[in-house]
């Protein structure tokens, strides 16, 4: 519960003869300092426990999740019990039921968080695109408890009590909507200029998704740039998108010229159109340090020294996946520079520009490389091949 200063104003003429009372918020109190690891994307991953559990998992910390969950074959392991909530959750590619796990302590680094109820759901996917292991996601929940401070230059997250804070000097104070999630309005410009709303979302490891009946319905897109197919990952499994480039996104007083843009065919109406447009991603708010201040309806941008770095233009036209310790070519996109080059769905790759390391992001960032030409080995039906492979632009 809030605790409140109060001052009594006496006796100045001007005043009403009724004393006033001013009420003052007391300060945030620093709880706890810890730091997370950078995912593709920028995407965070943070570690805590679990009850008595003593194994450390895994956690991505996501603005875009309404609550807080765990992974189904993490309960598995550990017999975390779990039964039917009779809710449902929308994902990219689909609407999945989830299981309730009731009345269990969230460890962090410095600070313990009981009473919680998580949903569980199958996080399968996020775990082959980032080839490591992912028990949950920390999102609503957490989030509205506490100010969270993330600063993306120390790679450090700094959480306090509610209260009274001071932002950083030479950042911009944004006001967004909220319902479970912060919801900020963006002016986009393209072929014309358009101002809608889009989720602030962290756990997004991309710059920028609009829906497609957002594009459809307001034409801002410039027709005669044609996009490019590209496989997603998400709740619910895979999905097409299309990708292309927007000229400008503006958030508060920050502009972003030429940003990779997704375009999702929304069947399941993840972004909430007609009301929002699409959503924000953390590959654009990672050139912040962030202020999340849920009670306030608050957040605090200050850039940071990521702030001028390039947007990724690469594109190759297939998708990697970490399946049991191989790094699996999963879909290979027709009339892509990786279908040119020869690139079959199940060929396993064991290196790139000699890196052998089978590190899915190292893989991904040398495949980030627009313009250039790579070498790649791979097993396809137990033969070594080598495949030069020009990666290719979306400009």
């Amino acid at each position: 519960m809030k605790r409140f200063f109060f001052y009594i104003l006496f006796g100045l003429t001007t005043l009403p003869a009724k004393a006033q009372e001013l009420f003052i918020e007391q300060p945030a109190k620093l709880i706890t300092t810890f730091p997370f690891k950078q995912l593709t994307g920028g995407v965070m991953l943070i570690k805590a426990t679990l009850n008595n559990i003593p194994d450390t998992l895994n956690f991505i910390l996501d603005t875009g999740s309404g609550g807080i969950s765990l992974d189904s074959t993490t309960c598995t392991e550990h017999k975390i019990p779990h039964s039917p909530s009779g809710r449902t959750i929308n994902g990219i590619a689909g609407i999945r039921e989830v299981d309730f796990a009731k009345n269990h302590e969230l460890n962090l680094p410095g600070l313990k968080i009981k009473g919680l109820d998580f949903y569980v759901n199958n996080y399968e996917i996020l775990t082959s695109v980032y080839g490591i292991k992912i028990d949950g996601i920390i999102g609503y929940t957490f989030f509205s408890r506490y100010i969270v401070k993330i600063d993306f230059d120390s790679t450090n997250i700094k959480v306090y009590a509610p209260g009274s804070i001071r932002y950083p000097s030479g950042g911009f104070l944004l006001h967004p909507l909220f319902t479970a999630l912060p919801i900020q309005s963006l002016r986009i410009k393209d072929t014309r200029t358009v101002n809608a709303n889009f989720y602030l979302d962290t756990g997004a490891g991309l710059s920028f998704l609009v829906s497609k009946d957002f594009v459809d319905d307001s034409g801002f897109i410039i027709k005669k740039r044609v996009p490019v197919p590209v496989e997603a990952q998400g709740l619910g499994g895979k999905k097409r998108m299309m990708l292309t480039i927007v000229k400008e996104v503006k958030i508060g007083p920050y502009s972003f010229r030429r940003v990779p843009t997704h375009i999702l065919d929304d069947e399941y109406n993840v972004t909430s159109y007609p009301y929002l447009g699409g959503l924000i991603g953390n590959d654009i708010l990672r050139r912040f340090n962030l202020v999340f201040n849920y009670q306030k309806r608050e957040v605090h941008l200050l850039p940071n020294s990521h702030f001028r770095e390039s947007f990724d233009y690469s594109y190759t036209g297939m998708s990697i996946y970490n399946v049991e310790g191989e790094i699996l070519i999963d879909d290979v996109i027709p009339g892509s520079p990786a279908f040119k080059a020869g690139f079959k769905k199940d060929d396993v790759i064991m290196a790139i520009n000699n890196n052998i390391s089978n590190d899915i992001s190292a893989y991904k960032n040398l495949l980030q490389s627009g313009g250039e030409r790579v070498k790649v080995v791979i097993i396809r039906k137990g033969v070594p091949l080598v495949i030069y492979l020009k990666v290719g632009k979306i400009f």
